[in-house]
């Protein structure tokens, strides 16, 4: 039986699209850069922040370095306005808290606790990993692993909620569960949204029985 649900954040809790572009566009447009193409806007919706300006500093440390230092000191209110989650996710969440386990893991960083207080989440999580913990970003499971160490729940009774290829790689190497969220991705376990996810953990459930 499943005691954990650990969940993706971008592409899964909301829509970051337009928030992701925007932020990295901001930071940009600050060194000198053009903005995001269209390939660099889809890979900023799931790859770590380090990763996205690993690609566009192209070996320039200093211009790493900038792009590091804008992160330090900005308001992220303006960004996090722009995400877009499906559902009120604080009842659904403390719904879904009455049978199992509630874990976040994902390639944010710096963002996650001021994250988790804007979306009323606060205190729902049982453990939180993140690439704020200094762990190789998906699709690398360490941070899917962490999660699972926090959390106390072995790999096999937990399943991962996400929305991208490297969601799906990082849930399978940490031996987990995988549900696919939208329309990115093609999986067995597929849902719309996680307004379905609760029909989806029951067939899960009733196939482990």
């Amino acid at each position: 039986m499943i005691e954990l649900v650990m969940f993706d954040a971008d592409g899964v809790l909301f829509d970051s699209e337009e928030s992701n572009v925007a932020y990295y566009n901001w930071i940009f447009a600050r060194i000198g850069e053009p903005p995001l193409d269209r390939d660099e806007e889809i890979a900023a919706i799931s790859f770590a922040a380090s990763e996205v300006f690993a690609v566009r500093a192209r070996g320039d440390a200093a211009k790493l370095g900038r792009m590091h230092d804008l992160t330090r000191n900005m308001d992220q209110t303006p960004f996090f306005k722009m995400l877009r989650p499906p559902i009120e996710l604080r009842p659904f969440m403390l719904d879904l808290k009455r049978r199992y386990k509630l874990g976040l893991a994902t390639n944010r960083s710096a963002t996650v606790p001021a994250l988790v207080e804007h979306l009323g989440l606060g205190g729902v999580f049982d453990a939180v990993a993140s690439a704020l913990d200094k762990v190789r970003p998906k699709p690398a499971p360490d941070i899917l692993r962490l999660c699972l160490q926090r959390a106390g729940v072995n790999a096999t009774r937990a399943v991962y909620v996400g929305d991208s290829r490297i969601d799906r790689e990082a849930a399978e190497s940490a031996g987990m569960h995988f549900i696919g969220v939208g329309s990115r991705l093609e999986h067995h376990r597929q849902i719309a949204t996680i307004a379905d996810l609760q029909t989806a953990l029951e067939l899960l459930d009733a196939s482990e029985e």
